[in-house]
């Protein structure tokens, strides 16, 4: 097998302590005694406060995906297809298969979710947080419907990486349809006047904005771009409703 590991990144030192790095091990050492030889480079720098890179991104992606795909007691074909066609996108297929050879062991582990969160909470940014939180709901949806086993997961998973009450609103109303969606996206009331409406938009439409995660590459802004377009369709769709032009 290729030279495996190299993904990771020198930088991504903080993910082989704690949890994420028993995970991480325990899934290479099974790769090594069933593929034989392969080089494993391993980095042991200290964590430190620093930007979140596409390596952070990715290796805290691929545990809390392993939870939410598990949370409902099924792994599913259009599951694992979803994140296939993720890290395909983002990294493209030869470091994708790598990816996926290591998220295979990583599923066959248990997966303490508190002590994860903590230890992403701690290394990862925000705006890279919400971004975690919008794709693990797109997992949850992948076979077209989502079980509450993993809504609820998932909604834990937003409380241990600090992320808001609204903010978990407004991302899940992104994947559930009602008659309050668009307000919810918003983080709005309905009663809200013109004028709150407007600054909840540019509120949002700041927060959700691809450049917030200009520092991971082009690749993760253009994933990052459904949500900031949910928000412009949910204001568009309020100031319709309102007359407004």
């Amino acid at each position: 097998m290729a030279k495996f590991g190299k993904w990771i990144g020198g930088g991504l030192g903080w993910a082989f302590g704690g949890p994420i790095g028993a995970l991480i091990g325990y899934a290479v050492g099974s790769m090594l005694d069933s593929a034989g030889r392969v080089e494993y480079d391993t980095y042991t720098q200290q964590a430190r406060p620093r930007q979140t890179t596409a390596g952070d991104f990715g290796v805290s992606l691929l545990v809390l995906s392993a939870a939410v795909m598990k949370a409902d007691g099924k792994v599913l074909k259009s599951e694992l297809a979803y994140v296939k066609q993720f890290f395909e996108r983002q990294f493209g297929k030869r470091s994708s298969a790598e990816h996926m050879l290591l998220f295979k062991e990583i599923l066959k582990q248990d997966v303490d979710v508190a002590k994860v969160c903590m230890q992403i909470r701690n290394n990862i940014d925000i705006s890279s947080r919400l971004q975690l939180l919008h794709y693990l709901f797109g997992i949850a949806k992948a076979d077209g419907h989502v079980d509450m086993a993993e809504v609820d997961l998932i909604e834990k998973i937003a409380g241990y990486l600090n992320i808001g009450r609204g903010e978990f609103v407004s991302i899940k109303a992104m994947f559930f349809k009602n008659s309050n969606t668009a307000y919810k996206i918003l983080d709005l009331d309905p009663k809200a006047t013109d004028a709150e409406l407007k600054k909840a938009y540019r509120k949002m439409a700041v927060k959700y904005h691809p450049d917030k995660l200009g520092h991971l590459g082009d690749d993760f802004k253009k994933a990052s771009k459904e949500k900031f377009l949910k928000v412009k369709e949910a204001y568009e769709t309020i100031k319709k409703e309102r007359g407004i032009n």
